[in-house]
């Protein structure tokens, strides 16, 4: 099992050039069995920025790494001051066209799963059914004692009763759900137990040197086994979590398609790379097959 690295990727080969030609991607869609694989990009448009594109976080930020977050208390009070802070801008996301789009080509029985590696929950909101959270979620909060599973929204109250009038005006906000805090503006925050056995609470994300899960791994593996074609939205595929379900449909002759602005680290293994802004391109390919977005 491969953990999430912490380094980012640069292009160091001579890859295909993207273009703008959407016939692909409506193709595709409209021969249905497509699986979506999806990364920060395609949630960019309804604020959340991602890692690696222009501006990206990880050009400023070093994302929390499960090693910091279980080896003392007060990387885990700088993570919650952050990520509370964060929570209330991710409170307020709302889906975008790219998410909309890619909920009514499934009402219209044009795919065959969603895995996505964001964690922000807009596929779900937009009304993907049966997505499959390869990172896991913010929404949810597990205690690292006794595996106790419960709502982000009742810790953000609690930490709310613990920190009263904690207000500070954060740099940035990550795709983590991380905002960009100094420890002078964490300041003594409050970091709260869990309600049921006073263990560690963590969110219920895969951290960057962390695993994901084995079965969830395997879930994936399966559906990318049963597509009939993959098509990548908005990942640039640093990661191996991602990219590993590239390669693999790649290597079993299932068809390929990458839409990222960016070049990405699976470009060599898919057809075509169309560098065009999701939101509108996934809307215009929607249009084409008759298929209207929800609202």
């Amino acid at each position: 099992m491969r953990m999430r690295p912490t380094l980012s990727w640069t292009p160091t080969e001579d890859l295909p050039p993207g273009t703008t030609d959407l016939e692909p991607i409506t193709d595709m869609l409209g021969a249905g069995g497509v699986l979506v694989l999806s990364g920060a990009g395609i949630s960019t448009e309804s604020g959340i920025p991602d890692y690696r594109g222009a501006g990206g976080s990880l050009r400023r930020h070093t994302p929390m790494t499960y090693q910091d977050f279980t080896g003392g208390a007060q990387a885990r009070r700088r993570y919650w001051a952050r990520s509370h802070l964060g929570w209330r801008t991710f409170g307020r996301a709302r889906p975008n066209d790219g998410h909309r789009a890619v909920a009514a080509f499934g009402r219209h029985g044009l795919l065959s799963g969603v895995i996505t590696q964001n964690v922000d929950g807009l596929h779900q909101s937009a009304g993907s059914e049966g997505v499959v959270e390869l990172h896991g979620s913010l929404d949810r909060v597990v205690c690292l004692s006794c595996r106790t599973s419960s709502s982000r929204r009742a810790l953000a109250e609690r930490l709310e009763t613990a920190n009263p009038g904690f207000e500070p005006v954060a740099a940035a906000i990550n795709p983590d759900g991380d905002a960009d805090l100094t420890d002078a503006q964490v300041g003594d925050f409050q970091v709260v137990p869990c309600a049921d056995c006073g263990g560690v609470l963590k969110p219920d994300v895969v951290f960057f040197g962390e695993t994901v899960p084995p079965s969830r791994v395997e879930h994936c593996r399966r559906l990318v086994r049963e597509a009939d074609a993959l098509l990548v939205l908005g990942s640039s595929l640093t990661v191996m979590s991602g990219l590993r379900f590239v390669r693999q449909a790649a290597e079993a002759g299932t068809p390929v398609l990458i839409v990222n602005h960016d070049p990405t680290r699976g470009d060599r293994h898919a057809l075509t790379r169309v560098a065009v802004p999701l939101g509108a391109a996934l809307a215009t390919v929607a249009g084409r097959l008759g298929i209207p977005l929800e609202t």
